[in-house]
């Protein structure tokens, strides 16, 4: 079954992210060498997906299944982009004094045996002098963003060693990749069940996003809504994390008579998300 285009999502990277640094002589980046000349500064280093390793996705806007990125997936879009054409931020760009800037051009990201892999010169810039103590001492961890292009889904797969619940299975075979960095809040594969659920990076993505864009916080929600019939996920309650509470008006309009204040989608609305989840009038 074809994967929702546009439906972009967080997942945490393998490991989180390290500092070396770069010999401005050969380009060679050597781990061991902490000495800082002119000519040369912190490059930040991030493994992105451990391949071909169960996951488990627990998220009030995908629902609960488990995942898992096959070998290769990357490959074409880190074809077609080249290092340069993933953005990295921090936090996503949502970090309040940060906000979007980039922390630096990736000059190597490639497909290796276990993870993508991705090498970031940091930019010569306050924030970014500002986040390598954390850096550093390994307070951040990592994560990415991407849209999933091709998948295979196991609906019925029954219990197994690595899925002692039976959820749905779902292999992604080949992402398009935005923009990967260090975060605060990791949506860490190898978390608690507890964490991921509490923390989740999608979960997270869209509390963020509904205090800066209402209207496409509730795009978003009628796409995982789809998501989730398409794939028989369980479907939460219409009211969510991210659901924002509509004012009620404290005082009449102006005029002879009291405005109308209706709540609920209008009927262009309504008809989007009946066409999203594939219900016929």
């Amino acid at each position: 079954m074809a994967a929702i285009r546009g439906l972009k999502l967080i997942r945490g990277a393998a490991m989180a992210p390290t500092l070396t640094k770069a010999r401005a002589d050969t380009g060679v980046v050597d781990a061991g060498d902490t000495a800082a000349g002119d000519d040369t500064g912190d490059v930040m280093t991030v493994e992105f997906s451990r391949f071909d390793t169960w996951y488990e996705i627990d998220s009030w806007w995908e629902g609960r299944f488990l995942e898992k990125t096959a070998r290769g997936s990357f490959k074409r879009t880190i074809k077609a982009l080249g290092p340069a054409g993933v953005r990295v931020l921090f936090n996503h760009g949502r970090d309040m004094q940060i906000d979007q800037k980039s922390l630096g051009v990736a000059n190597v990201l490639e497909e290796r045996e276990s993870s993508p892999y991705m090498e970031v010169p940091l930019l010569d810039t306050s924030y970014n002098r500002d986040l390598i103590p954390g850096l550093r001492a390994g307070a951040y961890g990592s994560s990415f963003m991407f849209e999933v292009v091709r998948e295979d889904w196991n609906h019925d797969p029954g219990v197994s060693e690595h899925n002692p619940d039976g959820l749905p299975e779902r292999t992604i075979k080949e992402v398009r990749l935005f923009e990967a960095g260090p975060v605060t809040w990791p949506a860490n594969p190898d978390a608690t069940a507890g964490l991921r659920s509490t923390r989740s990076g999608v979960d997270w993505l869209m509390e963020s996003l509904r205090e800066r864009d209402q209207e496409q916080t509730e795009e978003l929600q009628r796409s995982f809504a789809a998501f989730r019939a398409m794939h028989g996920l369980s479907t939460p309650s219409e009211e969510g994390p991210a659901a924002r509470p509509r004012p009620n008006p404290l005082t009449p309009a102006p005029g002879d008579t009291p405005a109308r204040h209706v709540d609920g989608l209008s009927a262009a609305a309504r008809r989007r998300r009946m066409t999203l989840l594939g219900v016929k009038r």
